[in-house]
């Protein structure tokens, strides 16, 4: 009520009316680990991870196609099946460094390493624009990379620590280079030259990306936890000829599952038949924060005259599986007719009923090529659904929507957190929580043909009880009814025998 009622008339107070909405978050950022051309690498905190929104975004800041850098035709292979937001840590190894020009006092350098910088050229002058000359110590600097097509030009720089256009401050800002000052003299006038000496190193291992000893420092994909949703996690080959193995994925899951994400595991490029494919899936931890699909993809190079090679599945699939959650829900498995693989000229290996018949109950996610349909999904389970496993979590859409409904209700009560633990709050839990299951409900996310039937929210003294009062404890219990997928169409024919006189 008012604080003071000192004259009489009329008072008018806002009441809050209690309703907090809880927004479901994303369900497809699609999280990619691995070698790159160019751009910022895991251990920039500032820019590492980077979100990409499309194949060209990606080529502006990593440099697109590379042979030597299976991650770009993940990428490309992503966006072309429908991904629409992607997280990309470029990673490197062994001698990698940026290319580096002295000019006098100044040290230009590349912005991150590769030889993309012995691209660059940089060139001083001293012109004030109108046909006179600069006062020392000012002077102006021309970058340019042809390769990428940018061009930047800084105008009155200067090389004066105390100077607001001091140069090494004001290349920060730069795309292409950073500055390092080694006195205060003004570069002399110099025409364009290229940066030297960048080197892209050897390629990356799992050295690079899953070991444990890179958490600490949140490097590879443990850059991730920097960024504040990823729902997908994928890790190309690390080189060509040299693929991920299961042994190699124990630390990517355990993030994985902290992090509320999937990992989607590509099969090695000799694993090339069925029972190559159940024996690595074998080595696999059957867990149900993995997928797993199989066979690879071949599809065009446009590198090499648009040759056919084989590449790993896992950049196409999360694509698809974007494209899925984006026209469907994440409710609905990202499998069917409808879930086609676009690029893909053919599959490393046709898989046939008899084959599919051997995986599918293993919980290998088979790709299968259909007359006329073409390249498809034709699985839709986790790791952890094996037949032999009875698993909760069989299917992968009613994972990932449990996943979704964690960290939406994670994010959505964070207010709680401090409020009186009593009947008015569990009255505000009950509202806000069951408003967002109850849209769901309407979008047709749960089974059932009412409320009641698809879900229940219960939060009241049976729930939390005095001790969990007393110890600073509310709990709040979400039940629903997930959807599963029609794995299995069974039609039933039955011939009518004519009527047959007595």
């Amino acid at each position: 009520m008012p604080a003071v009622l000192n004259f009489p008339g009329v008072y008018i107070e806002e009441v809050p009316s209690g309703v907090r909405t809880i927004t479901g978050v994303a369900t497809s950022v699609t999280a990619f680990v691995g070698r790159a051309l160019r751009g910022p690498v895991d251990a920039d905190v500032a820019a590492s991870p980077t979100r990409v929104s499309s194949f060209a975004e990606y080529a502006r800041v990593f440099g697109g196609l590379a042979n030597d850098c299976p991650m770009s035709f993940a990428v490309a292979h992503y966006f072309d099946n429908g991904g629409a937001d992607a997280l990309i840590v470029r990673v490197t190894n062994g001698a990698a460094a940026p290319a580096t020009l002295a000019i006098g006092d100044l040290t230009l350098t590349a912005a991150n390493p590769g030889v993309w910088g012995n691209g660059v050229t940089a060139a001083i002058d001293h012109s004030d624009g109108v046909g006179g000359v600069l006062a020392a110590p000012l002077f102006n600097l021309a970058l340019r990379d042809a390769a990428a097509d940018v061009t930047e030009r800084w105008f009155g720089l200067s090389m004066d620590a105390a100077s607001p256009r001091f140069a090494v401050r004001v290349l920060e800002q730069s795309a292409l280079v950073r500055g390092t000052a080694g006195g205060n003299n003004r570069p002399v006038v110099t025409p364009a030259t290229a940066l030297a000496n960048g080197n892209d190193g050897t390629p990356v291992t799992a050295v690079q990306i899953t070991a444990a000893g890179l958490e600490a420092n949140r490097r590879g994909i443990f850059a991730l936890d920097r960024a504040d949703l990823f729902n997908l996690l994928v890790i190309p080959p690390f080189a060509p000829g040299d693929d991920v193995e299961a042994a190699e994925l124990g630390g990517a899951l355990a993030f994985c599952r902290r992090r509320r994400a999937m990992l989607l595991v590509d099969p090695p490029a000799a694993v090339n038949s069925v029972a190559a494919a159940i024996t690595f899936a074998n080595t696999l931890t059957r867990d149900e924060n993995i997928a797993f699909y199989f066979p690879r993809l071949r599809a065009p190079n446009p590198l090499r005259e648009n040759r056919i090679e084989s590449y790993a599945p896992c950049g196409a699939v999360a694509g698809a599986i974007a494209r899925t959650d984006a026209a469907r829900g994440v409710w609905k498995s990202a499998a069917g007719l409808e879930v086609t693989l676009n690029g893909a000229s053919e599959l490393a290996l046709r898989l046939n009923d008899a084959d599919n018949g051997q995986l599918n109950p293993l919980g290998i996610n088979c790709l299968r090529e259909f007359a006329t349909i073409g390249r498809v999904i034709w699985g839709a389970r986790t790791l952890r659904g094996a037949d032999a496993l009875a698993s909760e979590w069989k299917y992968l859409a009613v994972r990932r929507t449990a996943l979704f409904l964690e960290e939406s209700l994670y994010r959505g009560t964070q207010w709680v957190v401090f409020e009186p633990n009593d009947e008015p709050l569990w009255a505000q839990i009950r509202l806000n929580v069951g408003a967002f299951m109850q849209n769901l409900f309407r979008q047709g996310a749960f089974q059932g043909r009412t409320p009641r039937e698809a879900y229940f929210v219960k939060c009241d003294r049976e729930t939390t009880t005095q001790n969990d009062i007393n110890l600073g404890i509310v709990n709040i219990f979400v039940g629903f009814a997930p959807l599963k997928p029609a794995e299995f169409v069974v039609i039933k024919l039955q011939q009518m025998a004519g009527e047959i006189a007595a």
